[in-house]
């Protein structure tokens, strides 16, 4: 497992029960995870300290209990990069603090190119990875299907002093972006993708991992140059291990290429038991 253990704006202080308490800068929260299904004794003294909860419905969805959070946004940092954190419905945060390793990852590889590098980021959300590249060096494209989560982007981009790097801001349904950057005939140096297991489109396209990421792929793969530095794909979805991510880019973005397809769970660091909470996989095919 690949460990974001760069952070200091953020922690997992413990974990038990379903929930995980976290520090993001100086609020407190506790948020809900499948994945942890031990009930180790919640004696760290910040469970009782949290600024919010978000509790679960039976119905589905749920709600964020308030108890002493009084702003609805405020700011954390990575190394050069500003971001702003509000928490939203289904307990999200606007960021995925374990996406650094793979920040720095691409950020490294562009670096040491030493040449103009293009990146496409697919399904980009509020922007990590197009930041991190831009502030490397590289020119970004960066295509999310919500008009809301392009904006927030931009807004952290500005946050990070990164308002004015060549970064292009597109709201579309990615595979049908992808289709007219074939036909366009351009093409990228690194492509991110960071599909969710179920979505929907600007035009009420209906998306569903398992049964579609296999043609994107395919199609992606097309737009990516013969000298590529890098291929990333994410997964969140509990039936697709790294194992699968693995095999899925070596029949279709690695096919015919040099280089190398790997995988690995990434996670981050809980400080209370000094072990890592696994947080999704990554599939990386690589120069």
């Amino acid at each position: 497992m690949r460990i974001a253990d760069q952070w200091k704006d953020y922690e997992i202080i413990d974990t038990s029960k379903g929930e995980k308490l976290e520090r993001w800068g100086d609020v407190l929260l506790i948020r809900p995870d499948p994945q942890i299904i031990w009930n180790t004794p919640k004696t760290h003294p910040a469970w009782k300290k949290a600024d919010a909860r978000y509790i679960r419905s039976n119905a589905g969805g749920g709600r964020w209990q308030n108890r002493t959070l009084d702003q609805k946004e405020w700011k954390i940092r990575y190394g050069g990069l500003t971001f702003k954190v509000s928490p939203t419905g289904f307990k999200h945060t606007g960021l995925f603090p374990e996406q650094a390793v793979n920040w720095d990852f691409m950020a490294g590889k562009i670096r040491a190119a030493n040449r103009p590098v293009k990146v496409l980021n697919l399904f980009a959300y509020t922007g990590g990875a197009t930041l991190a590249c831009a502030e490397a060096g590289a020119s970004v494209c960066h295509v999310d299907a919500s008009k809301g989560m392009v904006a927030w982007a931009r807004e952290n981009a500005a946050l990070s002093g990164l308002g004015d790097k060549p970064i292009r801001w597109i709201v579309d349904d990615c595979k049908k972006f992808v289709e007219r950057e074939i036909r366009r005939g351009n093409r990228y140096d690194g492509i991110l993708m960071d599909p969710p297991s179920y979505g929907r489109g600007p035009g009420g396209e209906v998306w569903k991992l398992e049964e579609q990421i296999y043609e994107l792929l395919d199609l992606t793969a097309q737009i990516l140059s013969d000298d590529a530095l890098f291929f990333l794909l994410n997964s969140y979805t509990t039936g697709l291990p790294a194992s699968v991510m693995e095999y899925l880019l070596g029949v279709t973005v690695g096919r015919g290429r040099k280089g190398r397809v790997w995988a690995s769970e990434i996670g981050l660091p809980v400080a209370a038991s000094g072990f890592s909470l696994p947080c999704g996989s990554t599939a990386v095919c690589e120069r």
